[in-house]
């Protein structure tokens, strides 16, 4: 896959205008433009986009109005102009989500003639599909088992749907764990074997980790691509049922303009108490809003990242990532790839939709505060990253749009963190300070505080209504149209989870603001963080995680109550919700992350989901498979947990390792010189005594790891042998 060339200078592309100067890409985005306003689905988009701004920014620009009336000076002064200005954008964006919600509540209700799910579904026994495609999982230290058992799970959905041979496993690799790398391996054997898949199901490790996931999966696309028609494309957390894969085959099919089809993914499978608050909420008004989404987008989608059936030949041909200059946080790879991707296939003419009705698609969630704010760190580089390409040549308006909404995604963090802070000063300096009423320069009339407290009431109701109202209309969704309140657990409980879900989530609110304006904050001012894989297990957080990470915003949020009660206890009022959850969120930090408490609220029939109570045949077979390799794993000595030890030591392990290598490569004198001392030093101090990196390096090259194995096994000291397993069993001498 070549980098596609983009252009950020954006006075580069006005000079080449101006100087009449029109490059490939111009003329090519030209022809495509003329080709797409022939399409059906193009004018009732550009409708939708103008009514859609049409009912953001004259509600704003009236909100902004009573915001500025509700100030004393009216917004006369510099502190008031900017609490007027940021308020105004926040209440657009906020209003975003709601007219979302408002036309997906719609869309639900009467369809759209524009959905990709329109075609009906056919046969999966019957089908025969134009190509082959392939299933793509990109892994990096991820759990094994978990990994191992979800690719089991929908390989035995795909076997009852009777469409199996039309598809190849492949499991992409990036982990440089030495032991994870061995379990990875093991496990792809007893999975083969299972099921007889060998030339069916693939696994490779890369040796060079480059661009991290946008560089394993093009590295699949170079070597592998062109073999298939089609790839889904799955995260470590993936499930998807075998009937929703073979629509997706199916919609492609019959869409040959469809560049990606990109599904909405319900959360599910996760215990504490957080996880399943999102769960709830994710699948109550996850359904709404992805309609929404639809509506808006119809052919110029978003891609996620998973869940996704992608058309390998143009994904190959267009969606190479440039390397942005400069150094991280802003510059280097790409970190966010997902939307990227999307936009430079949109911009070669493809069309991304999202399949907001199709069932069958899961994922999981973070289970913890804390492992959600490391997610979010993560996403927040890679957002921000998109702010360099805002300009690029050739892309789509709608493109554009979705890169500026997924840096206001937690840029609208510091915007409330901002708008807080300069209320605050605005409510201290009335207390601190005389108000001055004759303005400089010459006034016939003096200039009069005028405060309007019912006005204030007034638009803090508009604005509650409009965060709240989408909630409402979910659960009148599920109650009186779907009627599906039963697999809620019942109305009255419903209604319990949705309050108890609102105060929650008015509660993590603040918090979420303050880590993700530190996010902004730490990106803007050059500091990089580190892409690890997410949590994929319920780890709870310890009381002293929750102390290094909160206690700052603790001891600010304390002293900032404490200073406006003093000077302003009217104001404090207003500002208690915000400040007391930044007090409690040490304790809140830690009681939402227990799996007990998440169990507890299962058994009372609270945040329940129709995925727990009547749960679909994917995860049925996804917590076997995982309970099962759990089991396998745990019955092992200790000493045989580590994989590069199983590698040495077992003889099923090490011949399989070394078939996985292939041809050894050719090294020089001095390489293998160093090699041996590394084996000798190994030998003498033990696998646990070594670094990881030279452990990896003894792995990939197949002499290396063959000498391993049989120095341990004619070890005779028992000191050493105890280093690799059980003494009586690693040498023969002892049989």
């Amino acid at each position: 896959m070549r980098p596609e060339p983009v252009e950020r200078r954006v006075w580069r592309r006005i000079w080449k205008r101006i100087r009449g100067i029109h490059d490939e890409q111009v003329l090519r985005g030209r022809e495509l433009r003329k080709q797409r306003s022939a399409l059906p689905w193009i004018r009732a988009a550009r409708l939708r986009r103008v009514l859609l701004a049409a009912l953001i920014l004259l509600p704003t620009v009236i909100a902004s109005g009573f915001m500025q009336a509700v100030l004393p000076y009216q917004g006369r002064t510099w502190l008031e102009f900017w609490i007027v200005l940021f308020f105004g954008a926040l209440f657009g964006w906020i209003s975003i989500g709601f007219w979302t919600a408002v036309f997906g509540f719609f869309t639900l209700l009467f369809g759209d003639r524009y959905a990709i799910t329109s075609l009906p579904p056919v046969d999966p026994r019957t089908f025969r599909p134009r190509g082959r495609t392939a299933i793509v999982m990109p892994i990096c230290e991820e759990p094994v088992e978990r990994v191992f058992a979800g690719l089991r799970a929908i390989y035995d959905s795909l076997l009852r749907t009777g469409a199996l041979d039309h598809f190849d496993f492949f499991i992409l690799s990036d982990t440089a764990d030495p032991s994870t790398w061995v379990k990875e391996e093991e496990a792809y054997l007893a999975w083969c074997r299972d099921v007889q898949g060998f030339g069916r199901i693939f696994y490779r490790r890369r040796r060079v980790r480059l661009k991290r996931k946008s560089g394993n999966v093009a590295d699949f696309c170079r070597r592998w691509g062109a073999h298939y028609e089609y790839m889904v494309m799955l995260d470590a957390d993936s499930i998807m049922s075998g009937e929703t894969i073979v629509r997706l085959v199916q919609l492609m099919d019959a869409n040959p303009k469809a560049g990606m089809i990109q599904t909405a993914p319900r959360a599910v499978n996760r215990r504490s108490l957080l996880a399943r608050v999102q769960q709830f909420s994710s699948r109550l008004y996850g359904p709404m809003f992805a309609a929404g989404l639809h509506f808006w987008q119809l052919g110029d989608g978003q891609y996620w990242g998973h869940n996704t059936i992608i058309r390998v030949e143009p994904f190959t041909r267009h969606c190479g990532l440039p390397r942005l200059p400069g150094k991280p946080p802003l510059g280097g790879e790409i970190m966010s790839h997902d939307f990227v991707e999307a936009a430079l296939l949109g911009r070669a003419g493809w069309q991304i939709w999202l399949a907001y009705d199709l069932e069958g698609s899961y994922e999981e969630v973070p289970s913890t505060l804390l492992e959600e704010m490391n997610r979010d760190r993560r996403w927040c580089q890679g957002n921000l990253q998109h702010l360099r390409l805002l300009f690029t040549e050739g892309l789509f308006g709608a493109h554009r749009v979705l890169f500026l909404n997924g840096v206001l995604s937690y840029v609208s963090a510091l915007l409330w963190f901002a708008f807080l802070t300069l209320s605050t000063v605005e409510a201290v300096s009335h207390v601190l300070w005389e108000p001055e009423y004759f303005p400089h320069g010459p006034a016939l009339f003096p200039e009069w505080p005028i405060w309007r407290p019912e006005w204030a009431i007034s638009l803090m109701a508009v604005t509650l209504a409009i965060l709240f109202l989408p909630k409402v209309l979910s659960v009148l969704l599920v109650v009186a149209v779907w009627r599906q309140a039963r697999a809620y657990g019942g109305v009255a409980r419903l209604l319990a989870s949705v309050l108890l879900e609102i105060v929650m989530s008015s509660l993590f609110a603040p918090i979420r603001m303050v880590f993700h304006s530190r996010f902004v904050v730490q990106n803007l001012l050059g500091r990089t963080v580190q892409w690890k894989s997410q949590g994929r297990e319920d780890a709870e957080t310890s009381w002293t995680d929750a102390l290094r990470h909160h206690t700052w915003d603790t001891l600010w949020a304390s002293a900032w109550g404490l200073g406006l009660y003093w000077l302003n206890p009217g104001y404090f009022w207003w500002l208690t919700p915000i400040i007391a959850a930044l007090i409690l969120s040490v304790p809140l930090s830690v009681w939402v992350s227990r799996v007990s408490w998440g169990e507890r609220t299962r058994r009372w029939g609270l945040f329940l989901i129709p995925e727990e109570v009547s749960p679909p045949s994917e995860l049925v077979s996804l917590n076997h498979y995982w309970h099962r390799l759990q089991q396998e794993s745990q019955a092992r000595p200790p000493a045989e947990h580590d994989g590069f030890v199983r590698c040495v030591v077992d003889p099923w392990v090490h011949a399989w390792h070394r078939a996985l290598l292939g041809v050894p490569r050719r090294t020089s004198p001095a390489v293998r010189a160093r090699r041996q001392l590394w084996i000798q030093q190994l030998l003498e101090r033990g696998p646990h005594n070594m670094p990881a990196r030279i452990l990896r390096f003894l792995l990939y090259d197949p002499a290396c790891v063959e000498e391993l194995h049989e120095r341990v096994w004619a070890l005779s000291d028992e000191q050493r042998l105890r280093m690799w397993g059980r003494p009586s069993e690693a040498h023969p001498s002892s049989r």
